[in-house]
């Protein structure tokens, strides 16, 4: 399937633009102005269903989100999974007792705090007659906690959640090998010394290589880069394209971070270290800097770069969700509504990253909008070919036909309110957290932006995705 895909996307028709040039850096200096005040929203309908509760998010807030191995490298999980939720006590003052249920998203698990969504309440004072569970979905975990906390709301378990997510890479578990894991677990139930003489007489130099961590995929054994590399080839897509939309990514999460717009981001007193006040790996560069690197995956002839992937990222993110009734019971604005989301799955050899080709129609669909409704879109930065490759399915009849069974192409999605503040390719990509601050980023621009309708999506591995819409609450 790889070569017929490829094979016959690179027969697509090409149009006269060049993908290069509708993604060059100069579209940064063209979009509408990252600090102009915001705008008075044109209402269109409301997206409220019959019998269904409303579910908002009263405000979210996330850690600085930072390269591993800089100044988180000595905490652990929870310690950020505490200090977002604190973050959000302290700007919600909301009484802790008032919170029903927590739940965090989180990929790669600390096996000390599996549960990481407990040991992070507790640790930031909420009762211990508080619920809180941990989701995994790979890099839509975070979303799955929200989703699943509009679920508890929604069906009228709960009034009041706290959805979040969180990921440390900085110290990630790095086991022996499985040879070693079986001989220390016969060596620990071993009553005799001959019994233990006997084992440790079996061990072998191989018995010592550990098993080293990688982002890839069980059922494949294909790293997601490796796949991102692939995919990018499928589509045509060039490494001057992949830099270029980078840059854009760097240069815009910069302007924003710059004019106070992420205003997400709590300080985080760092034990034995400075306040963190902003992510760190926003560093806008140049093409000529950029294209020097080496690829990172398929050598030498690869296109994807460290300079146009995502990094692994340490950080934390927390939101507070309630029924809109409650909300306004206890006197809060809410910031926006959740309303319709999907989750879809296909092939995670060849379509690993194409989650939100599938996963926006489908949305869109079930909450009866069309692109054209869309006023902001936040779509999730794995790699730039990642991004561009989904943005060429989505415009592409021909893809629609053969892949995804529909009559005809999803559309081309407006680079105008397309990531305007920056991805995960320069603010950073927890994976676990990734998923909140799309939601608080799309319901921030579309209150500055004078938006009501917003479009969240990403893929995941496994060959996952997600999508939902956010609506801006009435100003």
């Amino acid at each position: 399937m790889a070569s017929m895909l490829t094979r016959s996307i690179r027969n697509l028709p090409i149009t006269t633009t060049s993908w290069a040039a509708r993604f060059s850096a100069r579209s940064v200096s063209c979009s509408s102005p990252l600090n102009s005040p915001a705008v008075q929203t044109k209402s269109k309908k409301t997206l409220s269903k019959p019998g269904v509760k409303n579910v908002v998010v009263v405000e979210g807030v996330r850690t600085p989100f930072l390269l591993s191995g800089t100044t988180y490298a000595d905490l652990m999980p929870h310690d950020l999974a505490r200090t977002a939720l604190q973050g959000l006590l302290d700007r919600t003052a909301i009484p802790k007792e008032v919170v029903e249920h927590i739940v965090y998203g989180t990929v790669i698990m600390e096996v000390k705090t599996s549960n990481v969504a407990r040991e992070a309440a507790l640790g930031a004072g909420f009762s211990d007659k508080t619920p809180a569970h941990t989701v995994t979905m790979a890099c839509i975990s975070s979303n799955q906690a929200m989703t699943t906390g509009v679920g508890l709301i929604a069906s009228g378990q709960c009034d009041v959640v706290v959805a979040g997510g969180v990921e440390f890479m900085s110290d990630v578990p790095i086991r022996h090998s499985r040879k070693m894991r079986k001989f220390l677990l016969n060596l620990n139930k071993a009553k005799t010394m001959g019994q233990r003489l006997s084992l440790l007489a079996k061990i072998r130099p191989d018995y010592f290589a550990p098993e080293l961590p990688a982002v890839a995929e069980f059922s494949t054994s294909e790293t997601m880069g490796h796949s991102a590399d692939r995919l990018a080839a499928a589509f045509g897509i060039s490494r001057v394209e992949q830099d270029e939309y980078a840059l854009r990514s760097h240069s815009f999460a910069k302007k924003a971070q710059d004019e106070g717009l992420l205003s997400d981001v709590i300080p985080f007193k760092v034990p034995g270290r400075d306040t963190v006040v902003k992510d760190n790996g926003i560093r806008p560069s140049s093409m000529e800097a950029m294209g020097k690197l080496k690829p990172a995956f398929i050598k030498p002839h690869g296109t994807v770069t460290a300079a146009n992937s995502s990094f692994l990222t340490d950080g934390a993110s927390a939101v507070l969700l309630m029924s809109e009734e409650k909300a306004l019971a206890m006197g809060y604005k809410p910031k926006a509504y959740l309303r319709d989301f999907v989750y879809v799955s296909q092939d995670p050899k060849d379509q690993l990253l194409l989650g939100p080709t599938y996963a926006t129609p489908k949305v869109l669909e079930k909450a009866g909008l069309s692109l054209a409704d869309i006023d902001a879109f936040e779509v999730h930065e794995a790699f730039a070919g990642q991004i561009l490759a989904n943005l060429k399915a989505m415009d592409s009849d021909w893809f629609a036909q053969t892949y995804m069974g529909r009559k005809s192409k999803v559309g081309a999605l407006p680079m105008d309110k397309f990531n305007t503040w920056g991805g995960s390719l320069s603010l950073g990509h927890p994976f676990g957290a990734t998923g909140c601050r799309l939601v608080m980023a799309t319901a921030h621009r579309l209150k500055q932006e004078g938006g009501q309708y917003g479009l969240v999506a990403a893929c995941a591995a496994g060959g996952q995705g997600h999508a939902m819409i956010v609506e801006l609450y009435p100003q």
